[in-house]
């Protein structure tokens, strides 16, 4: 019958060993490690393949950010080169276009009175 006790009591202990791990929250470097090592793994499988790699193999993250910032281009474009009343200002216009997150931010933060 102590046996049984004592055997009870391990699986307790072993049961809430189990409940602790879960409940605690992984770290974002735990979760880039384990990120790493899975791109590391399908890479040396043959089932990750990256184009872009620097010299010390690793991978460029390229965001989709040029996407709207191309679509921003041509609206600036159209607005600063329809509002122009000479040609003068529809060329001064295109530079602008080219700079408008520049403008976009300045009208933030000086609406936010910073």
């Amino acid at each position: 019958m102590a046996k049984k006790k004592t055997a009870r009591k391990k699986i307790i202990k072993k049961k809430k060993r189990l409940v602790n791990k879960k409940e605690k929250d992984p770290t974002w470097d735990e979760i880039g490690k384990s990120i790493g090592k899975k791109i590391e793994k399908a890479s040396k499988e043959g089932k990750f393949n990256c184009k872009f790699l620097d010299f010390k193999n690793k991978v460029h993250c390229n965001g989709t950010g040029g996407c709207f910032y191309f679509l921003g281009f041509i609206g600036a474009l159209i607005y600063y080169v329809t509002t122009a009343p000479s040609l003068w200002d529809a060329f001064v216009g295109f530079f602008k276009a080219l700079v408008w997150p520049a403008f976009l931010v300045y009208g933030l933060l000086q609406f936010m009175g910073i």
